[in-house]
């Protein structure tokens, strides 16, 4: 009976210790670094700091709430626009058209390509100089020399653009896939009673897509509030830390200021943040609901 007992606790005991080094160890040494002052390049001011990293976040620190701002809009902007446009995007390669296939390759091919690369991609095709902005200014549209990133007024379009064409094929794949789990029966039955398509489409699409929508929207609201290899590579944060986001904050600390105190503070509230923001969205849109 003991060995029966025990039994599962020992085949579980595998994952539980790699959970505990992979997971818990690293959210564990992020918040006792976070009480203290530990900044390598002043060693002898290190120590205890109890909640005086907060307090300075909070408090003292503008830049926090800045940082804080762009990355709710960057979140905004970015999710809602990628929902947008993957959904029409899935409506559309769903269809039955010659094409289909090399269609759906070609809407998919964007999120194969890794960040580095994408971030390269678009330094390019916006280069002041040799990119499209000088082409288009050959052929006397715009004027020549015109830089979008070191333009306060648009180097968030840019961005935003240029995110887009990454993460559009994020929402296509997935509502794509559960866009074809719905009957046609359904389709059918609604076009007998005279259902429009906009009908059909209110009525019997966009409730089977709750869950997807709601999870794939999470997800991807997650993955660009941590968002920090394209705008660091496109921008590094400026103009005149215009678009720097709260990760890409962290990093400017931690890394490249070595205050590894201040930075755990500041990862501390970025998941605390994270972390209400996905339990309140997942309450309030009933996520695994049919009402």
């Amino acid at each position: 009976m003991r060995t029966r007992t025990w039994a599962p606790y020992a085949l579980i005991a595998p994952t539980l210790v790699l959970m505990a080094i992979f997971l818990v160890y690293p959210i564990g040494s992020v918040v006792y670094y976070s009480l203290q002052r530990y900044n390598v390049t002043q060693p002898w001011k290190n120590g205890f700091a109890g909640l005086d990293n907060f307090t300075r976040m909070l408090f003292d620190d503008p830049l926090f709430w800045q940082s804080l701002a762009f990355s709710a809009k960057w979140v905004v902007v970015e999710v809602g626009l990628q929902l947008l446009l993957g959904l029409v995007l899935a409506l559309i390669v769903n269809e039955t058209f010659i094409g289909r296939g090399v269609a759906r390759a070609l809407v998919f091919s964007p999120w194969a390509v890794s960040g580095v690369l994408t971030t390269g991609i678009w330094i390019l095709l916006l280069n002041p100089s040799t990119g499209i902005f000088q082409v288009l200014s050959e052929w006397g549209v715009g004027s020549p020399g015109t830089s979008v990133l070191g333009n306060p007024d648009t180097v968030f379009d840019a961005l935003v653009v240029t995110e887009l064409w990454r993460g559009v094929p994020f929402f296509a794949i997935l509502l794509l896939a559960d866009l074809q789990s719905i009957p046609k029966d359904l389709y059918e039955a609604a076009s007998v009673d005279g259902a429009s398509r906009w009908r059909r489409f209110t009525s019997v699409t966009l409730p089977h897509l709750k869950d997807a929508i709601i999870l794939s929207t999470l997800l991807r609201a997650v993955w660009e509030f941590n968002n920090v290899d394209l705008i660091y590579t496109l921008t590094g944060g400026g103009p005149a830390n215009q678009t720097t986001t709260l990760p890409l904050y962290v990093a400017r600390q931690a890394v490249d200021s070595h205050n590894f105190g201040y930075g755990s503070a500041l990862t501390v509230a970025g998941f605390l943040i994270l972390l209400f923001f996905s339990i309140a969205y997942l309450r309030l849109s009933k996520f695994g609901s049919r009402a």
